[in-house]
């Protein structure tokens, strides 16, 4: 992908691509030619219907979709020079739409800045997913499969391949690593996007890779993972390769997650670091409870692991993560403090994420979430979130997280209320129905294994 910053230049582009989010997360479109495109209507924007985007509008009142330039870039694809520029959705008085992803991430924001307890959010995601040769899938009267393979040593006619081991790939390097340069093109298209990257890497699993990002404010940090989510399918693409983002795309291997590390900073400086558990201040130990806790009623998990697939990878096993406890250095906890970090370089990483989520509400979710246990002064210590060793196993085991889609969107009818100052009730009400929806479709089907079993 050929991509530059945007010059602010309309005249140096041919089409201006609107990207608007949809209620899942992912991306939409309408482009327009320059010609209809004036600077006014950059400012104003075009007319769009709530309803074609998955949102709950009852009034079916007219929205606007009014461009960001802090967010444009440039795509030079076959001639064509377009312009593709993330939107907000506002309504006839300029104002948000409230359930739209950006305005939620921008209200949490603001009811973080009211608290008086910190100045930012700040956010950076591991962004894991697979990358095929082949991908194909069916589900239908009389069939239902998925096929996939890898030059890395998945699928017939490549397992027997010159190799490393399946899920021994972790910092592979060249010639075994045949992914890098997708990698490499894929974090050149996010700089040059203007997203910024820490690296690069190899992931455990064959044909598994990770690029992180690097911090930003949460809504920028949710910006970016929306569109390195793109900017990586596109990539891939161009080398004939199928880039998912699925959490668990292949039974038997690790999944992928969407790990985000975060603080909470005033006048620039994290307010995490402290003399606590894990190196963490009475803040930072308060908002990891927060977190723990309504990530243990589902509440929250409802938004960082919302498919059915994503709970495949939370079973126990592969580093995922499967009980709401804090720990320093365990791929098992829910939260971990990196073991890497120099004193007073502490920060919190949540790993009970996937980017099936939409990735503005997922962190804004844990934003709230972690207000609240700030506000109510949680100890995550005396609630049973942080055992110190051994013997408090059990005490671990007691606090699994839910283990499928429906136990957390359960949790989330039950725990909402820590949401209200940025969720409309509406759009909880149409991602519970949403998310329903796809269980329900999930449970009904048949799957192979079944055959397997039963036939």
């Amino acid at each position: 992908m050929r991509l530059t910053r945007y010059s602010g230049d309309l005249s140096t582009v041919d089409y201006i691509d609107l990207l608007i989010l949809d209620l899942s997360g992912s991306i939409r479109s309408i482009s327009l030619p320059r010609a209809y495109m004036a600077e006014a209507r950059m400012e104003s924007g075009i007319g769009v219907d709530a309803a074609s985007f998955g949102f709950s509008d009852p009034s079916g009142a007219r929205l606007a979709a009014v461009p960001d330039p802090s967010t444009a870039f440039v795509e030079e694809k076959e001639g064509y020079r377009i312009l593709r520029v993330l939107c907000d959705l506002r309504d006839e008085e300029g104002r948000d739409f409230g359930q739209y992803p950006r305005a939620v991430a921008r209200a949490s924001l603001a009811e973080l800045r009211s608290s008086g307890l910190a100045d930012d959010a700040m956010m950076h995601a591991e962004l894991e997913f697979f990358a095929f040769d082949e991908a194909r899938y069916a589900t239908g009267i009389g069939r239902s499969y998925y096929f996939v393979e890898s030059s890395e040593g998945i699928g017939e006619g490549r397992d027997d391949l010159p190799r490393f081991g399946i899920s021994e790939g972790s910092l592979a390097s060249g010639p075994e690593d045949r992914l890098d340069v997708l990698r490499s093109k894929a974090v050149a298209a996010l700089e040059s996007a203007g997203i910024s990257v820490k690296y690069h890497h190899h992931e455990t699993a064959a044909a598994q890779l990770e690029i992180e990002l690097d911090f930003a404010s949460l809504r920028g940090a949710a910006d970016s993972i929306v569109l390195a989510k793109w900017i990586i399918k596109g990539c891939a693409d161009e080398l004939g390769l199928h880039a998912t983002f699925m959490p668990k795309p292949i039974q038997g291997l690790p999944g992928s997650g969407l790990h985000v590390h975060q603080y909470l900073s005033a006048g620039g400086s994290s307010l995490f670091p402290g003399d606590g558990r894990c190196g963490l201040s009475p803040l930072g130990l308060s908002y990891s409870a927060g977190l723990l806790e309504h990530s243990l009623s589902g509440s929250l998990l409802a938004w960082s692991c919302p498919s059915t697939n994503s709970y495949r990878r939370l079973a126990a096993g592969h580093g995922a993560p499967a009980g709401a406890f804090l720990a320093a250095s365990s791929r098992a906890a829910a939260i971990r403090v990196p073991g890497y970090l120099r004193r007073g370089q502490e920060r919190i990483e949540f790993r009970a994420g996937d980017a099936t989520c939409n990735a503005h509400y997922f962190l804004s979710a844990m934003l709230l979430a972690g207000l609240d246990g700030a506000r109510r002064a949680l100890d995550p210590v005396a609630m049973g979130f942080s055992p110190s060793s051994a013997t408090e196993e059990a005490r671990r085991e007691a606090k699994r997280l839910p283990s499928d889609l429906a136990l957390a969107l359960g949790g989330l009818k039950a725990d909402s209320a820590y949401l209200a100052r940025a969720f409309p009730p509406e759009l909880v009400e149409s991602w519970i129905a949403a998310k329903e929806k796809d269980a329900a479709r999930v449970r009904a089907a048949p799957v192979p294994l079944e055959y397997e079993l039963y036939f």
